[in-house]
């Protein structure tokens, strides 16, 4: 068993260093016709030839930039995103991060549409940590020139999109620039509000190089590590717990005794189920610690609600009474009341963090479906099996009663047949 555990420790970090390979470098990912189409990117195109478009990772949103260096050994730097900002009220903002890819200490650009104005509003602002928690975030002056800041709101093609020119000093490096943007719809005056606490607003930031257009996407590497969690706790947790239990159940006495082989598979997928989604959960906790700004509470309440039951099943393994301890029957309702709870809590939290991978949950949605649905047609089958295993044997039992020799005692009479003060002769008579 120390040996098993060792093994999936491995497996998790070697699918972890896979992730960091896989996201640390990512090539563009062209842009769509209608972003393409709109007016400001093909006046980009018409400035220079050196024009870059692609797809960012998270909020539908696209970007587009070009740059050159200026006689001072500053960069001007020409950019364009958007996104599909169909709703009435709402915000789009960019902005880089000279020292984190991250959104406190961001110089952003951020353009507000409100219904009661035809034409956006745009400034630039200092995002700092008060602002994450809670003040008012109003435009400021930032450390570097920007210049013909424009808003398009381009109905026909969906696109929101915003238009400006930044005159970068030294300190920024194109080769590595730390971007950040963000979707809200929540306005305030002009003000632009807190937006979802959802994992696409979490993964809106990458390190990005301006020359190559290769990217080192922090929000894919936070993917890759939300899909091993998934992964260990469907398989751990929400699979082999459960299985573990429908052994204990039907194979224990009836309907299909297995013993003592019953046990050592029940004990078998308890352990493993149990390592799995620990190493799962350990890793939920370091996905949480690294996004402390955006806590998924009940999520996480219940992974540890989880965490510390399935710990006490575990360990009541070690501390079982005999069969003939008076304390058994009090240990039995303990694991069988904590096991039970245990098949709600687990699909429930399951699904909870499903739906905070939307809108990319619908594989992980169905997938986890048909394992439920499995588990269940096997729980049916073999509940139709007990009751019709349990109606036979009492259908037979009533019959072999009804039909056995019946003894009855007939005291003869003692005249001519008993000697005096014998016993009554019993004579068996069969019906």
């Amino acid at each position: 068993m120390q040996s098993f555990a060792l093994s999936t420790i491995f497996i998790l970090i070697s699918l972890s260093s896979l992730s960091i390979v896989v996201s640390s470098s990512k090539p563009l990912n062209p842009c769509n016709d209608d972003f393409l189409h709109i007016q400001a990117y093909k006046q980009m195109q018409n400035q220079t030839n050196t024009t870059q478009c692609k797809k960012l990772s998270s909020l539908q949103a696209q970007f587009a930039w070009n740059y050159h260096k200026t006689s001072h050994n500053q960069t001007q730097l020409n950019i364009l995103i958007g996104t599909k900002l169909i709703t009435t009220t709402g915000w789009l903002a960019w902005g880089i991060n000279p020292d984190l890819p991250r959104m406190v200490g961001t110089r952003a650009i951020i353009a507000v549409k409100v219904p009661s104005q035809i034409t956006p509003s745009v400034n630039t602002y200092n995002i700092t940590k008060d602002i994450q928690l809670g003040c008012k975030l109003q435009p400021s002056g930032i450390d570097f020139m920007v210049q013909n800041m424009t808003v398009v709101d381009d109905k026909d093609v969906g696109f929101f999109s915003v238009f400006a020119t930044l005159v970068l000093p030294q300190r920024y490096n194109v080769s590595s620039l730390n971007h950040v943007w963000q979707v809200g719809y929540c306005v305030d005056g002009l003000e632009p509000k807190m937006h979802e606490a959802s994992l696409g607003n979490l993964d809106s930031k990458e390190i990005l190089d301006l020359e190559t257009g290769d990217c080192q996407n922090i929000g894919q590497h936070r993917r890759h590590m939300r899909k091993v969690h998934g992964i260990l706790n469907i398989i751990g947790w929400g699979t082999l717990l459960p299985i573990g239990v429908i052994v204990a159940r039907y194979f224990k006495q009836f309907p299909i005794k297995l013993d003592p082989c019953w046990y050592y598979f029940h004990y078998s997928c308890q352990v493993v189920g149990y390592i799995l989604g620990t190493a799962g959960w350990g890793l939920g906790l370091f996905l949480g610690h690294e996004s402390k700004y955006y806590t998924f509470h009940s999520h996480r309440v219940l992974g540890i609600c989880i965490f510390g039951f399935t710990t006490l099943q575990i360990l009541a393994f070690q501390f079982k009474p005999t069969q003939e301890d008076e304390y058994r029957k009090h240990w039995n309702v303990y694991h069988h009341f904590l096991g039970y709870a245990l098949l709600v809590m687990i699909p429930v939290n399951i699904y909870k963090g499903i739906k905070l991978l939307k809108p990319d949950n619908i594989t992980w949605k169905w997938t986890y479906n048909g394992i439920l649905v499995l588990l269940g047609v096997v729980v049916l089958a073999f509940e139709i099996l007990t009751w019709a295993v349990f109606l036979y044997k009492k259908c037979c039992k009533k019959t072999v009663e009804e039909s056995s020799p019946r003894r009855v005692e007939i005291e003869e009479d003692s005249k001519g047949q008993t000697n005096e003060g014998s016993s009554p002769r019993k004579t068996e008579v069969e019906e």
